[in-house]
C-alpha cells in the first residue's frame, strides 16, 4: 500500500475519523488524500483514485454510492464507515475504522464485486446506478409507460412511475413499493411498477442478460429520472437498462454471503410479532421469571 484516498460527506463532522486515517497511514508510512466528488469540506490535499489502494468514505450509503460511483472504473476497493447507523453499504462504525483498517492491510476482507445498472438514451450511455434508477411523474397525476423486456412487452402502465433496481438496491425504493429482495449477488435485477392504477403487473424479477426498455409518455406536465436518488436531465423518454457485472469493489469485513444479517440488523426483515413474544417468553423461564 502507498496511499488512501477519503471521501467525506458535505455537511456532517467528521473530524474523529480524519484523525485516525491521519494517524494510521502515518504510521504505515501512506499518503493521505481526498478523493474530489463534488461538494465536501476539504480535509486532505487532493488526489486520484488511480493512485490509491483504497478509498475510505464517511458519512453514509449516500457517500459510499459516491466512493464507489468514483472509484469503479479504477476498480479501487471502498470502505464505508457509518456516522450513525449502519447502512447497506456502511461495512463499520467510527469506533471500528481503526481494527478495519488493519484488517484490510493484512488482507483480511472479502471483495465484493458489485453490478450497476447501466442506463442508456437514444444508445448513448447517460448514467450508471447502483442502486436503482427512477423513473416518475412529475405534477401531472399519472405517468404513462410502456415495459418491454428486449423486444416483448411486459405492461402498459399508468401510475407514479417505475423503479428498476440491483440486488443491492432491492432492498431500498423498489421494496418500499412491494418488490421483491433480491440476494446478494444474485445474477438478476428487478422491475417494480409504482403505484400502479388498474391493471395487473407484479414485480418483476429479470435475468441479468436481459434488456428493460421503459416508454414514458409524459405529456405536458413531464417526467423524472432519478439514478441512485440523484436527478439526471435528458430529453429522451425511452430507457434502456441493462445490467453490468462487477461495476465497483467494496470492502466486506463478514462472511454473510446472502445479506440477510444487515437487512434484519435494520429492521427491513423483522420475525413475526407471534414468535418473537414467545422468545421472549421462554427467556423469561429460563431465567425462572
Amino acid at each position: 500500500m502507498k496511499r488512501v484516498g477519503v471521501v467525506v460527506h458535505p455537511t456532517r463532522a467528521v473530524v474523529d475519523a480524519i484523525e485516525v486515517l491521519e494517524n494510521w497511514t502515518s504510521e504505515h508510512g501512506l499518503e493521505l488524500v481526498q478523493i474530489p466528488t463534488g461538494e465536501q469540506p476539504p480535509v486532505a490535499p487532493a488526489g486520484e483514485v488511480s493512485g490509491c489502494d483504497l478509498i475510505v468514505a464517511l458519512g453514509g450509503d449516500g457517500t459510499v454510492l459516491k466512493a464507489l460511483h468514483a472509484s469503479a472504473k479504477a476498480r479501487t476497493p471502498a470502505l464505508g464507515v457509518a456516522y450513525g447507523s449502519l447502512g447497506a453499504l456502511t461495512t463499520v462504525s467510527v469506533e471500528e475504522l481503526p481494527a478495519a483498517l488493519d484488517r484490510f492491510a493484512n488482507g483480511d476482507w472479502r471483495r465484493r464485486d458489485l453490478p450497476a445498472l447501466r442506463i442508456r438514451a437514444a444508445g448513448e450511455p447517460i448514467a450508471a446506478a447502483l442502486n436503482d434508477v427512477v423513473v416518475a411523474r412529475g405534477r401531472g397525476t399519472q405517468l404513462l409507460v410502456d415495459v418491454w423486456v428486449d423486444r416483448e412487452l411486459y405492461v402498459r402502465l399508468a401510475g407514479d412511475g417505475v423503479v428498476v433496481a440491483t440486488p443491492l438496491g432491492s432492498s431500498a425504493y423498489s421494496m418500499a413499493a412491494g418488490g421483491p429482495l433480491l440476494v446478494s449477488g444474485a445474477d438478476a435485477f428487478v422491475c417494480t411498477p409504482l403505484a400502479m392504477h388498474g391493471g395487473s403487473a407484479p414485480p418483476l424479477v429479470v435475468a441479468g442478460d436481459r434488456e428493460v426498455r421503459l416508454q414514458a409518455h409524459p405529456g405536458h406536465r413531464g417526467f423524472s429520472i432519478d439514478v441512485d436518488g440523484f436527478p439526471v436531465v435528458t430529453d429522451q423518454a425511452e430507457l434502456s437498462v441493462t445490467r453490468q457485472n462487477a461495476y465497483a469493489v467494496l470492502v466486506d469485513l463478514d462472511e454473510s454471503t446472502t445479506g440477510f444479517p444487515s437487512l434484519r440488523e435494520r429492521g427491513l426483515i423483522s420475525d413475526s410479532p407471534r414468535l418473537i413474544g414467545q422468545d421472549r417468553l421462554t427467556a423469561r423461564m429460563d431465567l425462572g421469571g
